[in-house]
């Protein structure tokens, strides 16, 4: 295990990510009595440092990524978008085009589009009300806008009425489960092929703290149960706060 470790030290993050796994693999063994305990190996390997890495979308670079999503649909619909008559193709899963969209205007994470069921959505009050999640239950404020895409996924022909997942998969009754691979074909195809899915969440976060809000409202919004979890986004108040400074200047001076 240290070998392979070493042997992936050029990419930290992977390499942390392999270990992680390995030590839950060996965790289970010893809680199902298949090992002694305390005999994990990859208890005295220690963590490469990881770069932080923040990578946010431009409002271009979400129209871009919004545009290419529109072309996917409309392949799928059979539709071909002006401009993009001569473009090859591209063909994904009508679920990962929903679930792209509502993970950019929601804020959510992967695995809470991934797995959300229609009983969860409370449309009235517009609240999805997630029992289940990496902090536990919460309860996600939406905009009129996620609330109207959910609408037109239900209504449209293709949705199976019998699937209780709003991100409905290739199999019966299940829910999509491999979004990574036409998320490579579409960041290629909106030229963002360094933009992971997570980058979504950090570009909701940082488009709520250009508006203006909070960093605790902010908090509340992506289900931080930690202050310092949400404390990464607030070098992104200085542009904000800038302009409120200038704003306010100008008034001063009758501008």
């Amino acid at each position: 295990i240290a070998d392979l470790h070493h042997r992936m030290r050029r990419t930290p993050y992977d390499a942390n990510r392999m270990l992680e796994v390995i030590s839950k693999m060996f965790n289970l063994a010893e809680m199902w009595g298949w090992r002694d305990e305390h005999s994990n190996p990859r208890r005295h390997i220690a963590k490469y440092p990881e770069r932080k890495r923040e990578r946010y979308l431009t409002r271009e670079e979400l129209q871009r990524l919004l545009s290419t999503l529109d072309y996917a649909e409309g392949i799928l619909d059979g539709r071909i978008l002006e401009g993009r008559e001569d473009q090859t193709p591209l063909i994904v899963h009508r679920s990962a085009i929903n679930a792209f969209r509502l993970l950019a205007f929601t804020g959510c994470r992967l695995m809470e589009i991934q797995t959300l069921k229609w009983k969860y959505i409370d449309r009235e009050h517009r609240i999805l009300r997630l029992p289940d999640t990496k902090t536990g239950a919460r309860a996600v404020p939406v905009s009129q806008h996620v609330i109207d895409l959910l609408t037109a996924i239900w209504s449209h022909a293709d949705t199976p009425q019998e699937n209780e997942f709003v991100i409905y998969g290739t199999l019966p009754l299940a829910h999509l489960a491999d979004l990574q691979s036409p998320w490579r074909r579409i960041r290629k195809a909106a030229g963002l092929e360094d933009v992971r899915i997570h980058d979504l969440r950090h570009s909701f976060a940082s488009y709520a703290v250009s508006a203006g809000h909070s960093l605790p409202m902010i908090g509340k919004l992506l289900g931080h149960t930690q202050v310092q979890t949400t404390a990464r986004y607030a070098h992104l108040m200085t542009d904000p706060m800038h302009k409120a400074a200038d704003d306010i200047v100008g008034n001063m001076l009758g501008g």
